[in-house]
């Protein structure tokens, strides 16, 4: 009764596994637990993974092999490609480089050859610039034919050397110095993005600008100094025209015509330099042949009591010719010579009294009379303005002054004109 009911109220019961074991006689039973018979079990699917893996391992091995042979020569088959085209890359950037410093040696080559050419045209320009500055002078005012002229050597010796930066400049850009200096003023402020080449390329664009400025500021000035020597020549010889006077030569351009050649620059800084100097070469001659007038004053500051023509002579009161004319000068007043000459009579001279005559060469001569002085002798050569004497009244004369004349090959002319064409071309000599 109390089995039935007990295993009615706490169910069936599980009796564990026994294994019974009999040889002969002997009879041997061992109880297997229930975790034992699992370990074993799990023991036994262990063993049957195992030899699973190891047989698909033993199998699929070459496969496997393959595969990661196959992906480590893919990585390094793309390993040498890119360091091929980083090589590739590299051997770019360096041919890049040769070739801009190629074009950078060119350039600097180009500027310092251009610097070589500025230098040279310096050193001719000084000594024309010299005697331009001597034989054109100071331009005359406007209106008066020639127009204001400006301080030659200021203007066109200040400027070349501005190129003298130039070969710093080449050996700072070869030594990769990129570093601005007083040219760099000239261009607009380098660009984030720019390269070391742009910049130096824009570098050298503003150098060359600024030598091709130069250059055209010489040529300019050159011009100008041409046309104002041509101009002052024009001017003395219109002046020496207009009264009469001899002029050798035509001092002016002269007229030409032809095909149209084309020059270079340096084809035409030769042209303008020669053109200056034959337009200087054209002043000098009628420079020296105005010098060789008398043209002066021989009383500077006197007033003519007397000119030169038909007057009333003052002893007799009947009308004569008065080859000459008188200045009012106090006795002892210096006389001068009004060019350079060589004195052929100083002495007495009749009507004259005390006489000097000066011959100037090409028939001029000029006559000082009625001198209380002579300071000179026969054969003396003389400069324009050195004192002749002093002023008197020896001779034929009513009272201290100075006559003067001038004569052309013997025959007496109007010292008139002498002296207003002086006062004219005054300060082109």
């Amino acid at each position: 009764m109390n089995v039935a009911s007990q295993s009615t109220v706490f169910g069936r019961r599980n009796e564990p596994h026994t294994v019974i074991i009999a040889r002969g006689n002997e009879i041997r039973h061992f109880t297997i637990r229930p975790w034992v018979a699992a370990f074993c079990g799990s023991a036994l699917a262990a063993m049957a993974i195992g030899y699973l893996l190891a047989t698909s391992y033993l199998v699929l091995r070459d496969d496997l092999i393959g595969a990661t042979t196959a992906r480590q020569a893919r990585m390094q088959q793309a390993y040498e490609d890119r360091i091929s085209a980083l090589r590739a890359q590299v051997d770019r950037i360096t041919s890049r480089q040769l070739l801009d410093q190629e074009l950078m040696e060119t350039k600097v080559g180009e500027l310092l050859e251009r610097q070589t050419q500025l230098s040279l045209r310096h050193g001719r320009l000084g000594p024309l610039l010299e005697r331009a500055e001597s034989d054109v002078g100071t331009p005359p005012a406007a209106g008066t034919g020639a127009s204001a002229m400006p301080d030659k050597r200021a203007e066109v010796t200040d400027a070349p050397p501005q190129a003298y930066a130039v070969a710093s400049v080449g050996a700072n850009l070869g030594a990769g110095d990129t570093r601005p200096f007083s040219l760099w003023s000239t261009r607009s402020d380098p660009l984030p993005s720019d390269t070391a080449a742009d910049r130096a390329d824009r570098l050298f664009v503003s150098i060359n600008e600024s030598l091709k400025a130069i250059e055209s500021q010489q040529l300019t000035r050159i011009a100008r100094l041409a046309d104002n020597a041509y101009r002052n020549a024009d001017a003395i010889s219109q002046a020496l025209e207009a009264a009469g006077l001899p002029v050798d030569g035509d001092f002016g351009k002269s007229d030409a015509g032809g095909p149209l050649i084309p020059l270079d620059s340096s084809m035409t800084f030769d042209s303008k330099v020669r053109e200056l100097d034959e337009a200087l070469d054209a002043l000098d001659r009628l420079k020296t042949e105005a010098r060789r007038l008398p043209l002066d004053n021989p009383a500077p500051g006197r007033s003519v009591t007397s000119p030169f023509g038909v007057r009333t002579d003052p002893l007799l009161g009947t009308a004569a010719l008065h080859s000459g004319m008188d200045f009012r000068a106090p006795s002892g007043t210096p006389a001068k010579v009004t060019a350079a000459g060589v004195v052929v009579k100083a002495g007495w001279n009749g009507g004259y009294g005390r006489m000097v005559e000066v011959d100037h060469g090409n028939g001029f001569a000029t006559r000082y009379g009625h001198l209380s002085k002579i300071d000179v002798t026969v054969g003396k050569r003389l400069n324009a303005g050195d004192v002749i004497g002093k002023t008197g009244s020896s001779g034929r004369s009513t009272g201290p002054h100075l006559h003067y004349e001038i004569r052309h090959n013997g025959e007496a002319i109007d010292p008139l004109r002498f002296l207003r064409v002086g006062k004219k071309v005054a300060r082109y000599l």
